[in-house]
């Protein structure tokens, strides 16, 4: 027999998951994924083929479906920043430009140059950073001026796997808002930007609430969709003031939700728009936060489990007995904004094995997130406990290290399934389904468990968190690319 579900479909760095949950209580009916490789034809960068993505989502839909699924309802939440450049013809000019390219850096520090962080940050609520889409853009201007001369419209990830799947050209606003394009405060594209970068707005998508019904897959309403951070956000119903978001993903996102615009005066936080109507964001983002872990286990362990990995850590103590990681091995978002910053292990000793090293890179990537909160809290967010999600989620201890470096309980979810899972519920809205994105969230998110902090590690850890954050800066000079 047929389920009727809603499905959410979320375009990864590393893959695309689906999930099909069920519209009256959250629970997951099944869930599909399909893989696809990064290119790194340089140093710094990384570059995907758009249609694999439209090849995976295809493969997850069909998965979803042979498992007796009914959808409901569409939804699509993906990775952010990507540059995708069509032709006239519609066809992909070159490999796509992803969200942890760090080509760009000259480009990003011209933009800023010309027309001043202030603002600049007023406009958009971000800095100039290689990871989003406009620097891009102009690098392919200054780099690539015969394919550049090619381009006739942009897309980001998932809406040019939607619009391949639906038609039409279209993005949402929180997609939009990590463009560098998009007047945020507004939800519009930005007049006076495009002039600035000499962008011509026929390039550019139609805009729309994630919410909105945007077109329709083989009669099945499909949605606008929404970042994979905002989409996340409504996955774990964080709509409004309340819990903090908190996203173990590739990289690593404290978020909250805001009725109003605001921006942090040097863009030390994004202030993105949310994937619901009149809400925004502000997020801090460390580009390698399970992304770190992941490294780890693949350079160094790869014949290990990630459980038996996890469980030797277990062992360690706080503080690793002076060993300390720094996740930056992408560069760094918040609070650095450094496309050059290096990560490192510093304070080995004999003493320091497997587990060690394990702990000190999950210590490691807690730090970068309390970093973040402390930049999320810098424009006036109060902050009583987080929700988890993301891969980085299923581990509890590392829940715990996190909880008890930021010194706030930290909720479970009832599903894993992150961006997926928010994108199911926008995609239920827009079906109708649902009235509305509190009915969803009301219906489907539910905390299965609370993870507060270890009284007796709170205090070691602030002595190790002083540590992490001098090496930054002490540091640099030695990392700085000649």
């Amino acid at each position: 027999m047929s389920r009727g579900c809603v499905v959410g479909i979320d375009i990864g760095t590393t893959g695309t998951k689906g999930v099909a949950i069920d519209p009256t209580t959250g629970s997951v009916a099944t869930t599909a994924q399909a893989e696809y490789p990064v290119r790194s034809p340089h140093p710094g960068w990384m570059e995907q083929d758009p249609d694999d993505w439209v090849a995976a989502a295809q493969t997850v839909l069909h998965r979803i479906r042979s498992e007796g699924v009914e959808i409901l309802g569409l939804g699509l939440s993906g990775q952010m920043h990507g540059l995708v450049c069509l032709d006239a013809a519609d066809r992909v000019i070159r490999p796509a430009i992803l969200w942890n390219d760090g080509r760009s850096a000259r480009e990003c520090s011209a933009i800023e140059a010309k027309l001043g962080r202030e603002r600049l940050v007023q406009l958009s609520g971000n800095r100039a950073l290689p990871g989003f889409t406009a620097p891009k853009l102009l690098w392919m201007r200054h780099h690539e001026p015969a394919l550049y001369a090619r381009i006739r419209r942009v897309a980001l990830p998932k809406d040019y796997v939607r619009d391949a799947l639906v038609g039409g050209h279209v993005s949402d606003v929180a997609e939009a808002s990590g463009t560098l394009l998009l007047d945020v405060a507004t939800r519009r594209w930005s007049a006076e930007l495009l002039d600035e970068f000499e962008i011509p707005r026929s390039w550019l998508p139609d805009l729309a609430e994630g919410t909105d019904r945007v077109g329709s897959l083989d009669g099945v309403p499909v949605a606008a969709g929404g970042g994979d951070q905002a989409a996340a956000a409504v996955g774990a119903g964080i709509l409004g003031s309340g819990p903090l978001s908190i996203a173990l993903g590739t990289s690593g996102v404290v978020l909250a939700a805001l009725d109003r615009f605001v921006a942090e005066e040097q863009g030390r936080v994004h202030a993105f728009c949310h994937a619901v109507p009149e809400r925004w964001v502000v997020m801090g983002v460390m580009l390698a936060a399970a992304g770190a872990l992941a490294w780890y286990h693949d350079t160094l362990l790869p014949d290990s489990g990630y459980d038996q990995m996890v469980e030797e850590a277990r062992s360690c103590p706080p503080g690793c007995e002076g060993l300390v990681f720094l996740p930056y091995l992408s560069g760094e978002r918040t609070p650095h904004a450094d496309p050059d910053a290096r990560g490192a292990f510093v304070g080995l000793s004999l003493e320091h094995g497997r587990g060690s090293l394990t702990r000190a890179v999950l210590e490691g990537v807690a730090f970068g997130l309390a970093d973040c909160l402390d930049s999320v809290r810098g424009v006036g967010v109060e902050a009583g406990r987080a929700r988890a999600s993301g891969g980085g989620a299923r581990s509890r201890l590392w829940l715990q290290i996190i909880a008890s470096v930021l010194e706030l309980p930290v909720e479970v979810m009832g599903s894993e399934q992150g961006s997926a899972f928010g994108a199911a519920l926008l995609g239920g809205v827009a079906a109708g389904v649902y009235a509305n994105i509190v009915e969803a969230v009301t219906a489907c998110v539910h905390v299965a468990d609370v993870i507060d902090p270890v009284a007796d590690w709170i205090g070691p850890y602030r002595e190790v968190r002083r540590r992490f954050r001098s090496l930054y800066p002490a540091l640099g000079s030695i990392t700085e690319p000649s």
